[in-house]
């Protein structure tokens, strides 16, 4: 884990605009590109949007997103705004989303009515780990380990990233208390299309977006 309050610079932290499978509800995790959808391009848009009134034209800020197409279709809208070169992105599969294993690009109510209910409802995360996949530690250990290794970057930086993953970034960026259950500090859910921005380990939220929350990611 990373010293949240030394880390220099700030980070905004967005999750990609909606996509087919967000809109169908089929588990999404590590798929490589799953297309936005109209209503992703317009999320995207408006964080663009937001983001330009927040900094300004061409501003000094490092680009990153997961490899994950949509991440990287979001973040193209995005730097369009910002007047920013999208080919002088970073991209980093350290950021990528949680893996579902067996779940991957599974429907949610098939399995919902397999063996119930997979999200716990107080926090929107998933109940227990998907075969084969991934928990909530092993994401914590693949951010903080990014986060670490961008602590003394100059600058700010913009990551455009996925609903799980960020939430589990932004926890690791805060310095939030490890959730037990979940074996890693998870920050609240926000509605897809949001921005954080998180300096010296404070979160505040720099555009709430109007997509849904929670998953599928």
């Amino acid at each position: 884990m990373t010293d949240a309050a030394a880390r220099k610079g700030r980070d905004f932290i967005a999750r990609h605009g909606e996509t087919v499978f967000n809109a169908a509800r089929r588990m999404q995790g590590d798929h490589v590109h799953t297309p936005l959808t109209r209503a992703g391009f317009e999320q995207a848009n408006a964080m663009g949007a937001a983001l330009r009134n927040l900094l300004g034209v061409r501003p000094a800020i490092t680009l990153w997103a997961s490899p994950a197409g949509r991440a990287l279709q979001t973040l193209a809208v995005i730097a369009e705004h910002l007047e920013l070169d999208w080919h002088g992105a970073r991209t980093d599969s350290r950021l990528v989303e949680i893996g579902m294993g067996a779940w991957s690009g599974r429907y949610y109510a098939d399995l919902a009515q397999e063996s119930g209910s997979v999200l716990d409802p107080e926090h929107n995360l998933y109940v227990r780990q998907p075969p084969g996949g991934e928990w909530y530690d092993a994401i914590a250990a693949r951010v903080g380990a990014w986060a670490a290794d961008t602590a003394d970057d100059p600058g700010d930086r913009l990551v455009i990233m996925h609903g799980m993953s960020s939430r589990v970034l932004r926890g690791v960026l805060t310095g939030a208390d490890v959730l037990p259950r979940f074996a890693a500090p998870v920050a609240p859910d926000l509605p897809q299309g949001s921005i954080v921005r998180i300096e010296a380990g404070v979160e505040t939220v720099a555009h709430l977006g109007g997509g849904r929350g929670g998953v599928p990611a």
